[in-house]
């Protein structure tokens, strides 16, 4: 508990626990953190539009599989497949920012 002491925001909690930004463990955080965040918005917005895995995945051109890894934070997702899956699957717009 002694790592612990002296933390007062949640930054300071992930830097004491994966590292500080630019290493191999805090990347690797970071990444699947991302993935994490990913396979929420599109559970939620499949879930919205009423639709199983594999009635998204045969709108997207797809397969349910696909979809099914994407929303469970597994495997490597290919950027062009899952704006094809947000715009042709979900008629969502899809935005990226980097910071």
């Amino acid at each position: 508990m002694d790592k612990y002491s002296g933390i007062k925001t949640f930054d300071e909690l992930i830097e004491t626990e994966h590292g500080k930004l630019g290493t191999e463990s805090r990347n690797e955080y970071e990444e699947r953190a991302q993935m994490f965040i990913v396979s929420e918005m599109l559970k939620e917005a499949r879930k919205d539009a009423n639709m199983t895995q594999e009635q998204l995945a045969v709108k997207a051109g797809t397969k349910k599989s696909y979809i099914s890894k994407i929303e469970n934070a597994k495997g490597n997702i290919q950027l062009s497949t899952l704006i094809r899956i947000f715009e042709k699957g979900l008629n969502r717009r899809v935005g990226l920012t980097f910071l």
